[in-house]
């Protein structure tokens, strides 16, 4: 996944050091002959599936860049619903040394239009699932979805 510049300069100054980052899941939603699809990406380093994921601009809303990762991820224009969570994820260390926390906020979406491609390199593939028919993921991936499910309720505030 490229690193955002942003996360470089810091990176610059810092080293490996733990970085605390802003961070935004977008559960992007549609109906089709009845039935709720979710769109998914397939993440190019490691393959595994989740909702458009991405690292929150200096300055920028939290749905905004969910928003933006949407189109530069996926090439679907979707607009956000209502924020469904915020979570703060573990600390974690990628293979190079850098350490990161974020905090994730998780919103649900509504499809606007387009048909989901791997439009920036940062996944292999992107596409619509019944969600009776999910492909394996996470369990904090899944939980991201669940939650985000609901048209309306208040977010959910957990660590």
């Amino acid at each position: 996944m490229p690193t955002p510049d942003h996360v470089l300069a810091l990176r610059a100054h810092v080293g490996h050091a733990l970085l605390w980052l802003p961070g935004v899941t977008a559960v992007v939603l549609r109906e089709v002959a009845g039935r709720t699809q979710v769109l998914l990406v397939r993440r190019t380093d490691n393959g595994a599936w989740t909702p458009v994921t991405g690292i929150v601009d200096p300055g920028e809303d939290p749905a905004r860049a969910g928003a933006r990762e949407v189109l530069e991820e996926a090439d679907v224009v979707a607009v956000p619903e209502r924020l469904a969570r915020v979570h703060a994820l573990p600390p974690m260390r990628y293979d190079n040394g850098d350490e990161a926390q974020y905090l994730d906020h998780t919103y649900r979406f509504a499809w606007v239009q387009g048909e989901p491609r791997p439009a920036d390199g940062e996944n292999t593939a992107a596409a619509w699932f019944d969600l009776d028919a999910l492909p394996p993921m996470s369990e904090e991936m899944l939980a991201r979805v669940r939650v985000a499910l609901p048209a309306r309720g208040e977010a959910v505030f957990d660590a």
